[in-house]
Protein backbone atom coordinates (compact mmCIF):
# COMPACT_ATOMS: atom_id res chain seq x y z
CA UNK A 1 0.00 0.00 0.00
CA UNK A 2 1.35 2.98 -1.02
CA UNK A 3 2.49 6.14 1.78
CA UNK A 4 0.21 8.81 2.09
CA UNK A 5 1.28 12.58 1.00
CA UNK A 6 -0.38 15.70 0.96
CA UNK A 7 1.51 18.70 -0.41
CA UNK A 8 0.37 22.36 -0.01
CA UNK A 9 1.52 24.54 -2.76
CA UNK A 10 1.26 28.12 -4.35
CA UNK A 11 3.63 31.40 -4.69
CA UNK A 12 4.88 33.11 -1.27
CA UNK A 13 2.41 35.31 0.55
CA UNK A 14 -0.87 33.34 -0.49
CA UNK A 15 -1.49 31.95 2.73
CA UNK A 16 -0.08 27.92 2.67
CA UNK A 17 1.13 28.41 6.36
CA UNK A 18 -2.27 29.39 7.88
CA UNK A 19 -4.03 26.90 5.68
CA UNK A 20 -1.49 24.19 6.39
CA UNK A 21 -1.58 24.34 10.41
CA UNK A 22 -5.90 24.39 10.27
CA UNK A 23 -5.36 21.02 7.69
CA UNK A 24 -2.84 19.49 10.15
CA UNK A 25 -4.98 19.88 13.22
CA UNK A 26 -8.21 19.12 11.50
CA UNK A 27 -6.51 15.19 9.69
CA UNK A 28 -3.99 14.82 12.31
CA UNK A 29 -0.95 15.55 10.43
CA UNK A 30 2.93 16.49 10.74
CA UNK A 31 4.52 19.46 8.35
CA UNK A 32 7.43 19.18 6.59
CA UNK A 33 8.93 22.28 5.65
CA UNK A 34 9.28 22.46 1.47
CA UNK A 35 11.18 25.78 1.48
CA UNK A 36 15.37 25.42 0.58
CA UNK A 37 15.56 28.39 3.12
CA UNK A 38 14.01 27.51 5.95
CA UNK A 39 16.45 24.85 6.88
CA UNK A 40 18.94 27.26 8.14
CA UNK A 41 19.35 28.18 11.76
CA UNK A 42 18.91 32.46 12.13
CA UNK A 43 17.04 33.05 8.97
CA UNK A 44 13.65 33.59 10.45
CA UNK A 45 12.84 37.06 9.48
CA UNK A 46 13.22 37.19 5.86
CA UNK A 47 12.11 33.62 5.29
CA UNK A 48 8.99 34.01 6.79
CA UNK A 49 9.63 31.37 8.85
CA UNK A 50 6.67 30.08 11.24
CA UNK A 51 7.39 31.04 15.04
CA UNK A 52 7.00 28.51 17.72
CA UNK A 53 3.86 29.98 19.16
CA UNK A 54 1.98 30.00 15.71
CA UNK A 55 2.54 26.28 15.20
CA UNK A 56 -0.44 25.25 17.68
CA UNK A 57 1.38 22.29 18.86
CA UNK A 58 1.71 20.53 14.84
CA UNK A 59 5.07 19.09 14.70
CA UNK A 60 7.30 20.64 11.86
CA UNK A 61 10.46 19.44 10.02
CA UNK A 62 13.37 20.22 7.54
CA UNK A 63 13.29 23.74 9.62
CA UNK A 64 16.35 25.25 11.64
CA UNK A 65 18.38 21.78 10.09
CA UNK A 66 21.53 23.57 9.42
CA UNK A 67 23.60 26.46 9.78
CA UNK A 68 24.16 29.16 7.26
CA UNK A 69 27.18 27.65 5.82
CA UNK A 70 25.70 24.41 4.89
CA UNK A 71 25.17 23.85 0.61
CA UNK A 72 21.84 22.52 0.70
CA UNK A 73 20.62 20.93 -2.05
CA UNK A 74 18.12 19.29 -3.42
CA UNK A 75 18.80 15.82 -3.61
CA UNK A 76 19.44 16.13 0.44
CA UNK A 77 15.89 17.41 0.76
CA UNK A 78 14.92 14.78 -1.14
CA UNK A 79 16.56 12.23 0.85
CA UNK A 80 15.42 13.54 4.30
CA UNK A 81 11.76 14.92 3.08
CA UNK A 82 11.28 11.27 1.73
CA UNK A 83 12.29 9.82 5.29
CA UNK A 84 10.16 12.08 6.99
CA UNK A 85 6.95 11.24 4.92
CA UNK A 86 7.71 7.14 5.90
CA UNK A 87 8.04 8.41 9.35
CA UNK A 88 4.90 10.29 9.87
CA UNK A 89 2.36 7.80 7.89
CA UNK A 90 4.58 4.35 10.02
CA UNK A 91 2.67 6.71 13.16
CA UNK A 92 -0.84 6.58 11.45
CA UNK A 93 -0.14 10.61 10.99
CA UNK A 94 -0.49 12.54 7.48
CA UNK A 95 2.59 13.80 6.15
CA UNK A 96 2.03 17.70 4.74
CA UNK A 97 4.78 18.95 2.52
CA UNK A 98 4.06 22.79 2.77
CA UNK A 99 6.43 24.76 0.16
CA UNK A 100 6.81 26.68 -2.70
CA UNK A 101 10.37 25.82 -4.11
CA UNK A 102 9.21 23.72 -7.01
CA UNK A 103 12.25 21.42 -7.51
CA UNK A 104 12.25 20.51 -4.07
CA UNK A 105 8.39 19.62 -4.14
CA UNK A 106 8.61 17.87 -7.28
CA UNK A 107 12.20 16.01 -6.49
CA UNK A 108 9.82 13.98 -3.18
CA UNK A 109 6.48 13.79 -5.14
CA UNK A 110 7.78 11.94 -8.17
CA UNK A 111 11.42 11.04 -7.23
CA UNK A 112 13.74 12.43 -9.04
CA UNK A 113 17.05 10.38 -9.67
CA UNK A 114 19.65 12.34 -8.92
CA UNK A 115 23.30 11.29 -10.40
CA UNK A 116 26.68 12.35 -8.49
CA UNK A 117 28.54 11.27 -11.52
CA UNK A 118 28.34 14.04 -13.19
CA UNK A 119 29.87 16.13 -10.66
CA UNK A 120 32.93 18.29 -12.67
CA UNK A 121 34.86 20.35 -9.47
CA UNK A 122 37.36 21.71 -12.54
CA UNK A 123 34.62 23.26 -14.91
CA UNK A 124 32.57 24.79 -11.78
CA UNK A 125 35.27 26.39 -10.32
CA UNK A 126 35.60 27.98 -13.68
CA UNK A 127 32.00 28.64 -13.94
CA UNK A 128 31.68 30.28 -10.24
CA UNK A 129 35.23 32.69 -12.08
CA UNK A 130 33.34 33.54 -14.99
CA UNK A 131 30.49 34.89 -12.75
CA UNK A 132 32.42 36.92 -11.01
CA UNK A 133 34.28 38.25 -14.00
CA UNK A 134 31.24 38.73 -16.39
CA UNK A 135 28.28 38.82 -14.32
CA UNK A 136 25.77 36.53 -12.90
CA UNK A 137 23.30 37.77 -15.92
CA UNK A 138 26.00 36.78 -18.18
CA UNK A 139 26.03 33.34 -17.13
CA UNK A 140 22.48 33.32 -16.76
CA UNK A 141 22.15 34.30 -20.32
CA UNK A 142 24.26 31.19 -21.37
CA UNK A 143 22.47 28.50 -19.78
CA UNK A 144 19.47 30.22 -21.64
CA UNK A 145 20.84 29.74 -24.62
CA UNK A 146 21.72 25.99 -23.83
CA UNK A 147 18.43 25.37 -21.68
CA UNK A 148 15.74 28.15 -21.79
CA UNK A 149 13.36 26.21 -19.91
CA UNK A 150 15.25 25.17 -17.22
CA UNK A 151 16.80 29.23 -17.18
CA UNK A 152 13.34 30.56 -17.40
CA UNK A 153 12.75 28.74 -13.65
CA UNK A 154 15.90 30.52 -12.05
CA UNK A 155 16.95 33.71 -10.89
CA UNK A 156 19.10 35.36 -12.17
CA UNK A 157 21.32 35.49 -8.72
CA UNK A 158 20.62 31.87 -8.34
CA UNK A 159 24.30 31.32 -8.83
CA UNK A 160 24.51 27.45 -7.66
CA UNK A 161 21.68 26.14 -9.43
CA UNK A 162 22.75 28.03 -12.36
CA UNK A 163 25.88 26.35 -12.60
CA UNK A 164 24.66 23.34 -11.30
CA UNK A 165 22.70 23.46 -14.78
CA UNK A 166 25.32 24.34 -17.13
CA UNK A 167 27.34 21.36 -15.06
CA UNK A 168 25.13 18.85 -16.03
CA UNK A 169 25.24 19.68 -19.73
CA UNK A 170 28.66 19.91 -19.81
CA UNK A 171 29.02 16.25 -18.46
CA UNK A 172 25.85 14.53 -20.21
CA UNK A 173 25.43 16.34 -22.89
CA UNK A 174 22.02 16.66 -22.00
CA UNK A 175 20.02 19.70 -20.73
CA UNK A 176 18.89 19.38 -16.80
CA UNK A 177 15.06 19.86 -17.66
CA UNK A 178 15.20 17.08 -20.67
CA UNK A 179 16.85 15.01 -18.05
CA UNK A 180 14.18 15.14 -15.97
CA UNK A 181 11.63 14.77 -18.94
CA UNK A 182 13.18 11.53 -19.32
CA UNK A 183 12.45 9.89 -16.13
CA UNK A 184 9.72 7.85 -15.61
CA UNK A 185 7.61 10.63 -12.90
CA UNK A 186 4.94 8.62 -11.11
CA UNK A 187 4.57 9.25 -8.14
CA UNK A 188 5.00 6.86 -5.31
CA UNK A 189 2.79 7.94 -2.98
CA UNK A 190 -1.01 8.11 -2.45
CA UNK A 191 -0.58 12.27 -3.17
CA UNK A 192 -3.15 14.65 -3.08
CA UNK A 193 -2.02 18.25 -4.43
CA UNK A 194 -3.63 21.46 -3.13
CA UNK A 195 -2.67 24.71 -4.81
CA UNK A 196 -3.44 27.87 -3.83
CA UNK A 197 -3.69 30.94 -6.30
CA UNK A 198 -4.67 34.27 -5.97
CA UNK A 199 -5.13 37.49 -8.26
CA UNK A 200 -1.31 38.91 -9.18
CA UNK A 201 -2.37 42.61 -7.89
CA UNK A 202 -3.94 41.29 -4.66
CA UNK A 203 -1.14 38.72 -4.54
CA UNK A 204 1.52 41.68 -5.66
CA UNK A 205 0.14 43.88 -2.40
CA UNK A 206 0.09 40.87 0.18
CA UNK A 207 3.90 40.24 -0.96
CA UNK A 208 5.01 44.40 -0.43
CA UNK A 209 3.13 44.03 2.84
CA UNK A 210 5.03 41.19 3.98
CA UNK A 211 8.45 42.85 3.11
CA UNK A 212 7.76 45.78 4.93
CA UNK A 213 6.89 44.29 7.77
CA UNK A 214 9.70 42.20 7.80
CA UNK A 215 11.12 45.17 7.94
CA UNK A 216 9.90 46.20 11.04
CA UNK A 217 10.09 42.76 12.97
CA UNK A 218 13.65 43.10 12.19
CA UNK A 219 15.22 42.12 8.72
CA UNK A 220 18.56 44.55 9.08
CA UNK A 221 19.55 43.70 12.65
CA UNK A 222 19.10 39.68 11.96
CA UNK A 223 21.07 40.63 8.45
CA UNK A 224 24.08 42.54 11.38
CA UNK A 225 23.97 38.94 13.47
CA UNK A 226 24.57 36.80 10.69
CA UNK A 227 27.10 39.33 9.30
CA UNK A 228 28.97 39.29 12.75
CA UNK A 229 28.84 35.66 12.88
CA UNK A 230 30.55 34.89 9.58
CA UNK A 231 28.02 34.08 7.63
CA UNK A 232 27.74 36.47 4.49
CA UNK A 233 27.02 36.77 0.60
CA UNK A 234 29.74 33.54 -0.05
CA UNK A 235 27.47 31.37 1.16
CA UNK A 236 24.52 29.97 -0.68
CA UNK A 237 22.06 30.83 2.43
CA UNK A 238 22.95 34.31 2.09
CA UNK A 239 21.95 35.01 -1.36
CA UNK A 240 18.74 34.67 -0.72
CA UNK A 241 16.11 37.33 -1.48
CA UNK A 242 15.99 39.28 1.23
CA UNK A 243 19.31 38.63 2.40
CA UNK A 244 21.59 39.97 -0.30
CA UNK A 245 19.83 43.41 -0.44
CA UNK A 246 20.11 43.64 3.34
CA UNK A 247 23.93 42.92 2.83
CA UNK A 248 24.25 45.75 0.36
CA UNK A 249 22.35 47.84 2.13
CA UNK A 250 24.89 47.90 5.17
CA UNK A 251 27.44 48.20 3.47
CA UNK A 252 26.74 51.24 1.73
CA UNK A 253 26.39 50.16 -1.93
CA UNK A 254 22.64 50.66 -1.68
CA UNK A 255 20.28 52.94 0.29
CA UNK A 256 17.18 51.19 2.28
CA UNK A 257 14.66 52.36 0.46
CA UNK A 258 16.64 51.00 -2.43
CA UNK A 259 17.11 47.68 -1.06
CA UNK A 260 13.08 47.11 0.25
CA UNK A 261 12.29 47.62 -3.43
CA UNK A 262 14.47 45.37 -4.28
CA UNK A 263 13.34 43.06 -1.98
CA UNK A 264 10.03 43.68 -3.56
CA UNK A 265 10.61 43.28 -7.23
CA UNK A 266 12.46 40.35 -6.57
CA UNK A 267 10.17 38.84 -4.38
CA UNK A 268 7.28 39.16 -7.09
CA UNK A 269 9.31 37.59 -9.64
CA UNK A 270 10.11 34.12 -7.79
CA UNK A 271 5.96 34.53 -6.58
CA UNK A 272 5.38 34.72 -10.45
CA UNK A 273 8.33 31.83 -11.23
CA UNK A 274 6.63 29.87 -8.51
CA UNK A 275 3.45 29.91 -10.25
CA UNK A 276 4.62 28.82 -13.93
CA UNK A 277 6.58 25.86 -12.15
CA UNK A 278 3.59 24.66 -10.49
CA UNK A 279 1.27 24.98 -13.18
CA UNK A 280 2.74 22.97 -15.31
CA UNK A 281 1.88 20.03 -12.72
CA UNK A 282 -1.68 18.33 -13.54
CA UNK A 283 -2.16 16.78 -10.37
CA UNK A 284 -2.50 19.71 -8.62
CA UNK A 285 -6.06 20.59 -7.61
CA UNK A 286 -6.21 24.77 -7.17
CA UNK A 287 -8.12 26.90 -5.08
CA UNK A 288 -8.22 30.83 -5.38
CA UNK A 289 -8.20 32.60 -2.44
CA UNK A 290 -8.59 36.19 -4.29
CA UNK A 291 -12.17 36.73 -2.25
CA UNK A 292 -11.91 36.85 1.42
CA UNK A 293 -15.13 37.50 2.12
CA UNK A 294 -15.73 35.05 5.16
CA UNK A 295 -18.92 33.28 2.91
CA UNK A 296 -16.54 32.84 0.48
CA UNK A 297 -13.29 32.12 2.10
CA UNK A 298 -15.62 29.46 3.99
CA UNK A 299 -16.53 28.02 1.16
CA UNK A 300 -13.11 27.48 -0.39
CA UNK A 301 -12.12 25.68 3.08
CA UNK A 302 -15.29 23.57 2.99
CA UNK A 303 -13.95 22.21 -0.50
CA UNK A 304 -10.42 21.88 0.24
CA UNK A 305 -11.48 19.72 3.54
CA UNK A 306 -14.21 17.85 1.35
CA UNK A 307 -11.04 16.83 -0.97
CA UNK A 308 -9.19 15.72 1.61
CA UNK A 309 -11.32 13.40 3.81
CA UNK A 310 -12.37 11.84 0.06
CA UNK A 311 -8.98 11.28 -0.61
CA UNK A 312 -7.57 9.65 3.12
CA UNK A 313 -10.80 8.99 4.74
CA UNK A 314 -9.94 7.29 7.58
CA UNK A 315 -7.49 10.25 8.61
CA UNK A 316 -10.11 12.49 9.42
CA UNK A 317 -10.72 13.28 12.63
Amino acid sequence: MKEKLLVIVGPTAVGKTELSIDLALRFKGEIISGDSMQVYKGLNIGTAKIKPEEMRGVPHHLIDCYSPDHNFSVAEFQELATKKISEINSKGKLPIIVGGTGLYIKSVTHQYQFSTADKDEEYREKLIKFAKTHGNEVLHKKLAEIDPKTASKLHINDLKRVIRALEVYHATGKTFSQLLEEQKLETPYDLLMVGLTMDRTKLYDRINRRVDNMIEEGLIEEVKKLLELGYDERYNSMQGIGYKEIIKYLRGEITLEQAIHLIKQGTRRFAKRQLSWFRQMPEIHWFDMTDEQPEVKEKNLHNIYELIAGKFQFMKN
